[in-house]
């Protein structure tokens, strides 16, 4: 009877150790440190990215999810529509820094657009557009990070 509990907790010992070095290795999702060689999620979730390249938080921030955004098309009702908007004072160089794509928006820096505007210009669930500045930034609502930021749109 003896020699079974012994054989049982040493047997559990080993599976528990095993284990955790287990868990420890792969910290989820597949957002390792590594290179990502040999991970089916990282690759695919680089491969859809747009907008270009996402620097080195690309890990962080999957942009690869979010809407598409077709520039042409955005500054061509920006320029159709201009009594729709006035352009705004430009930023301090400190604040238009801070306004970039994957950063929260600072609070107070944007302001909501004409309605009017807003209907002819592309909507994508879960994100608005806003103006900051001479620069029109698409935010998501739930966030508030800056998913895309057209910079001097509105001069």
């Amino acid at each position: 009877m003896l020699k079974s509990k012994t054989l049982v907790s040493i047997l559990t010992s080993i599976v528990l150790i095993t284990g955790s070095v287990g868990a420890l290795a792969d910290p989820g999702n597949g957002k390792g440190q590594g290179n990502g060689k040999g991970n089916a999620h990282n690759a695919q979730g680089n491969g859809n990215q747009s907008g270009g390249g996402k620097g080195k938080g690309s890990d962080q921030n999957d942009w690869g999810h979010g809407p598409s955004i077709d520039r042409g098309s955005v500054l061509n009702v920006l320029s159709s529509y201009h009594s729709y908007w006035n352009p705004g004072p430009a930023l301090p160089p400190g604040i238009q820094k801070n306004l970039a794509r994957g950063k929260p928006l600072p609070p107070g820096i944007a302001k909501k657009l004409d309605g009017r505007l807003l209907g002819h210009l592309p909507r994508y669930d879960g994100y608005e557009w806003q103006q900051a500045g001479t620069d029109l930034i698409l935010v998501a609502i739930a966030t508030g990070i800056i998913y895309e930021v057209l910079n001097g749109a509105l001069d």
